[in-house]
């Protein structure tokens, strides 16, 4: 008997690009299983001329398809893992976190190949909080400028000269075939992307057993690991995308080792964390690093943030 699952997502290339991987992915899992798109809008997609944090945060790209699911018009939902807030709506879980792609932020340019070869007050773009306080701690020269849109958008963008240069997630680029777009891969520790970034993620309501059975053979349980002990810092931190907080966790055989940051959008100040710990206990982990940073006084950052 064939099984029919519909997965609710955003109508971006990106977000379309994501669903359709997971759809393929449960198909081969589950013989029988017939999957299908139920692409919807978001808020989150249709302001584009402010920032998320300005109107409300990543969690704007989720409530429609949460509200999709509670109305029995899709079954579950497919997001970029960095976008989902820390605690999720009451009500829903998340039974599948797929293995992580490239974590990286990436330097994108025409004309030059990375952040330290740009000119005095070359114009970057980036609408990211967390990206603007890594730029400001590393070049307080540049001018940073809000960029909005799916990473079509943004490229285009840069090519009609309006950025020197721009920053994007490794992860959405070579998903979309824009590999060669890549001029140069920011990486942890020196820089850390967003928590659970590169990370797909299904989510689905808490108390749809089949559904939930079904999308659990996709997880992966180290990505899971690691991205749990970033979302537990982050949560601690009570992290937004009115917060310019980063992290990135790795696992090696049964040490896991975590790098938080705290930062100013305003003035490029930076407080770092790190520490490790055992793989079985990711939260704990997460909470460590978080109360480094608050004891190095990241609550003063957070509280001029405005969040």
């Amino acid at each position: 008997m064939t099984r029919l699952l519909r997965i609710a997502t955003r109508k971006s290339p990106l977000a379309l690009w994501q669903s359709e991987h997971v759809a393929a992915a449960l198909r081969a899992a589950h013989s029988g299983l017939d999957v299908v798109l139920v692409p919807m809008s978001t808020r989150g997609d249709e302001v584009l001329d402010r920032s998320l944090a300005a109107i409300g945060g990543k969690g704007l790209f989720l409530k429609e398809l949460e509200l999709a699911m509670l109305r029995g018009e899709a079954d579950c939902a497919v997001h970029s893992l960095k976008d989902v807030p820390m605690e999720l709506e009451p009500g829903f879980a998340l039974p599948a976190i797929l293995q992580r792609a490239d974590h990286a932020d990436a330097f994108v340019s025409n004309r030059y190949d990375d952040i330290d070869a740009l000119p005095h007050g070359a114009v970057v773009g980036t609408s990211s909080l967390r990206r603007q306080a890594q730029l400001r701690a590393l070049r307080p020269d540049l001018q940073l400028r809000d960029l909005r849109g799916n990473v079509n958008t943004r490229l285009a963008k840069l090519d009609a000269g309006e950025y020197d240069a721009i920053v994007l997630a490794c992860a959405g680029l070579q998903r979309l075939g824009f590999d060669a777009r890549i001029r140069s891969r920011m990486d942890a520790p020196q820089w850390l992307p967003a928590p659970a970034q590169g990370a797909i993620a299904i989510e689905c309501r808490e108390d749809d057993a089949d559904t939930r059975a079904l999308c659990a053979t996709l997880d992966h349980a180290a990505t899971r690991t690691c991205v749990e002990a970033e979302r537990a810092m982050n949560r601690a931190l009570h992290g937004s995308c009115h917060v310019p907080v980063a992290a990135f966790a790795r696992l090696d055989g049964e040490r896991l080792y975590l790098h938080g940051l705290v930062g100013s959008a305003a003035d490029g100040r930076a407080i770092r964390a790190q520490a490790q710990g055992r793989g079985n206990a990711p939260e704990g982990l997460g909470l460590e690093v978080a109360q480094s940073l608050q004891q190095q006084g990241a609550g003063e950052l957070i509280a001029a943030s405005g969040a």
